[in-house]
């Protein structure tokens, strides 16, 4: 079970404050964001990626003791794969959506042929 790290009484995991000392415990009140703290004197952004290639907006820059987007900058980050690296369709780009449609069309042309070849 995890512990305040303030008044280290412990917590439920989902706990958004702490029941005795009331510190925030999850990012704006939201238990799925965690938030990080600085440990001591130092400040995260010391030791943030972003940070350091300088993408960081958070308006308590460069002393944040607190932080939601903090991200070691000696762990590796995780990127998301390439949107186009796995297909999830049988069917080109364009034609995703509207499957039914362009099927349509082709029973009409091969109908079309028929009839045609027949007359």
């Amino acid at each position: 079970m995890p512990t305040c790290p303030r008044c280290h009484q412990s917590i439920d995991s989902q706990a958004v404050t702490c029941p005795y000392c009331r510190t925030a415990l999850k990012a704006y009140g939201h238990p799925g964001i965690p938030l990080y703290r600085a440990e001591g004197e130092t400040y995260l952004c010391d030791t943030c990626t972003y940070h350091e290639d300088d993408t960081c907006n958070y308006p308590q820059r460069p002393y944040a003791k607190e932080c939601m987007l903090y991200h070691n900058r000696l762990q590796p980050t995780v990127t998301a794969p390439h949107r186009g690296s796995y297909r999830t369709h049988k069917f080109p780009p364009s034609w995703r959506g509207n499957e039914g449609w362009w099927m349509l069309l082709g029973l009409v042309a091969v109908s079309l042929l028929i009839a045609l070849s027949n007359s």
